[in-house]
């Protein structure tokens, strides 16, 4: 089954050679917590294609420059409205996929700035969204974020109205909460996880396949408030 670990933020303007420097630190991060999904030399950067609606997909070396002038040609295309992003995927070992998207540096106050982990494995690997979680967090300095699958967003949808066209916000087996959430987060809702180098927390909520004890965990932290959408227009970054 396909994993996903992803953040999200409100509003922080950035240069595509600021959002470069979160790239490269994400994707240089990824081989040793993902020894399993590529066999590329001890040190060595793993190879990733450029996928974008202008053009054939092309190779793109995980440097600082390569990235930063990826970055700046999708901030200067006319199909871009605000901040800069890439979709990037890499050729994994057999039966793994990982792919990587995302988008930053923009100024709207409407449109949420994300990025999205995509990991699927082999029947029986194991995947350390915790470590992938607090990985993202650490880099992006998010409002929240999560590690989840289809089947759970689903299920958040059928039995606790979650709608992400809303902009409601989620949490999935893990959650990372920012400051101002965590602070709402009710007693006795996840447990503590790994400890970040930034501010806020991970809550560990459910080992996989206990689908009903996220969505009680999801159903109590939006009813106290932790899980509140940031307000429309979007006057900052975090909760």
């Amino acid at each position: 089954m396909e994993r996903m670990v992803r953040v999200f933020w409100g509003p922080r303007k950035e240069t595509p050679q600021e959002l470069a420097g979160r790239w490269k630190a994400m994707l240089d991060a990824l081989p040793a917590l993902l020894p399993a999904a590529f066999s590329a030399p001890a040190g060595q950067p793993w190879t990733w294609t450029r996928h974008h609606a202008s053009g054939r997909p092309a190779e793109l070396r995980p440097d600082e420059a390569d990235l930063a002038a990826a970055l700046q040609e999708d901030h200067d295309s006319p199909q871009t409205s605000d901040g800069a992003g890439l979709s990037l995927s890499s050729r994994a070992e057999p039966g793994w996929e990982i792919s990587v998207s995302g988008r930053g540096g923009g100024e709207s106050e409407y449109v949420t700035q994300a990025v999205v982990l995509k990991v699927a494995p082999p029947d029986g690997a194991e995947v350390p969204e915790a470590a992938l979680l607090a990985m993202l967090a650490d880099i992006w300095e998010p409002d929240f974020g999560e590690a989840t699958d289809d089947e759970l967003l689903d299920a958040l949808e059928d039995r606790a109205g979650f709608d992400y066209t809303l902009s409601h916000v989620s949490v999935g087996r893990l959650g990372y909460l920012s400051p101002g959430r965590a602070a709402l987060a009710p007693a006795g809702v996840g447990v503590a996880g790994k400890a970040l180098r930034r501010a806020g927390v991970l809550l560990g909520i459910a080992p996989p396949g206990e689908i009903e004890a996220v969505v009680d965990a999801y159903v109590r932290l939006r009813d106290a408030g932790a899980l509140e959408p940031l307000p429309r227009p979007m006057g900052r970054t975090v909760l």
